[in-house]
């Protein structure tokens, strides 16, 4: 069922008792007009639930496309959720979350609001995430902590193993060098060799308000 200001682009699913655009579970919402966006060939899958953006948030909350949203996931207001990704059953997205393109997050997982997930990041299922989950990494845990390199996911993905092999050193220096994250982080901006995944990884980190999960 879609409700709301929602617009959806093409060849889009939607299966049974999925409830697309219905007004956001947040207390400051007052009613005001605000935006959900959905781009092509996404599913959602049985009981999904994705709601629109609040005043307090920009008004909007985005899809992009390419997306699997499986039984009983659920997108909260203001949420960004890049192309490709994928989000398992009963998994939860909070408010205000973006989620990069290629990430997997797994069942039952629960993320919490402002909290970003990078590109191509796989969050193992029943992980409750509070922290910043980096780009190309492999995350499980109560809370979540980086486990090593998503290697299979930039494999599917045709990322060389040139590239590979520079995102494996940079996350030897950031995860398990016993490094403070920024002697970490300009440890390996000085061997980035222009990478630009590696670049990705790095600005991400710089980016973060609520710190990167480690070890």
């Amino acid at each position: 069922m879609l409700e709301g200001y929602t617009t959806i682009g093409a060849e889009c699913q939607l299966f049974t008792g999925a409830v697309i655009g219905s007004i956001p579970q947040d207390l400051k919402y007052a009613g005001e007009k605000s935006e959900l966006i959905i781009g092509d060939r996404n599913r959602f899958r049985e009981y999904v639930t994705v709601n629109p953006g609040t005043k307090g948030g920009g008004g909007k909350t985005a899809i992009g496309s390419d997306c699997l949203l499986m039984a009983y996931a659920h997108v909260a207001h203001d949420c960004l959720v890049g192309n490709r990704v994928v989000i398992a059953n009963s998994a939860a997205l909070a408010g205000h979350i973006a989620v990069e393109d290629g990430a997997i997050i797994g069942g039952l997982v629960g993320i919490h609001q402002f909290v970003r997930v990078g590109t191509l990041a796989i969050i193992g299922g029943c992980s409750r995430v509070i922290q910043d989950i980096p780009p190309y990494s492999t995350c499980v845990g109560y809370p979540a902590k980086v486990f090593g390199l998503n290697s299979e996911g930039l494999r599917r993905a045709g990322v060389s193993t040139q590239t590979k092999d520079q995102l494996r050193r940079a996350f030897r220096t950031l995860f398990h060098a016993g490094l403070s994250m920024s002697h970490a982080v300009d440890t390996v901006a000085k061997d980035a060799n222009h990478c630009p995944e590696v670049e990705h990884l790095l600005g991400f980190i710089r980016e973060s308000k609520r710190g990167v999960c480690r070890i």
